[in-house]
C-alpha cells in the first residue's frame, strides 16, 4: 500500500516540557539520553531554559522544552520502547514533572 508506505517514513518530532526538581538525579538521565537517541537514528534539535509562553495558560512543567525528532514513527517508537532507555527514564521520572508530546510531521507536497 503506497499509503502505509508515504506515511512510515513521516519525520516524529518529540516535544517536552519538563519541571526539574532534582538536577542531580537528571544529570544521570541527561548524560545517558543521546546514546538511545543516537542508537534509534534520533536527532537533536534545542532546548530552552527559558521558553516564553506567549498565549493560553502557562504549563506547570515549563522549566525547560526540548525538542528532538526522528526519522520515521517506527524509530520513535523503538526508542520509547528500548527497556534500557526506560531503565534509565528511572531517573528522569524521579527528578522531574513532564508532559512529553509525539508529533507527526508532514507529507511532502
Amino acid at each position: 500500500n503506497i499509503w502505509s508506505d508515504l506515511m512510515s517514513d513521516i519525520k516524529v518530532y518529540m516535544i517536552v516540557n519538563l519541571k526539574i526538581n532534582d538536577p542531580d538525579e537528571y544529570k544521570i538521565y541527561e548524560k545517558g539520553f543521546f546514546p538511545f537517541l543516537k542508537k534509534h537514528n534520533g536527532s537533536f534539535i534545542t532546548f530552552d531554559d527559558s521558553p516564553e509562553c506567549l498565549e493560553g495558560e502557562k504549563p506547570q512543567q515549563f522549566d525547560r522544552v526540548i525538542i528532538f525528532s526522528f526519522p520515521t514513527e517506527q524509530d520513535a517508537d523503538n526508542w520509547w520502547n528500548d527497556d534500557g532507555y526506560q531503565e534509565l527514564s528511572k531517573h528522569r521520572r524521579a527528578a522531574t514533572e513532564i508532559t512529553l508530546q509525539k508529533v507527526k510531521g508532514m507529507l511532502p507536497r
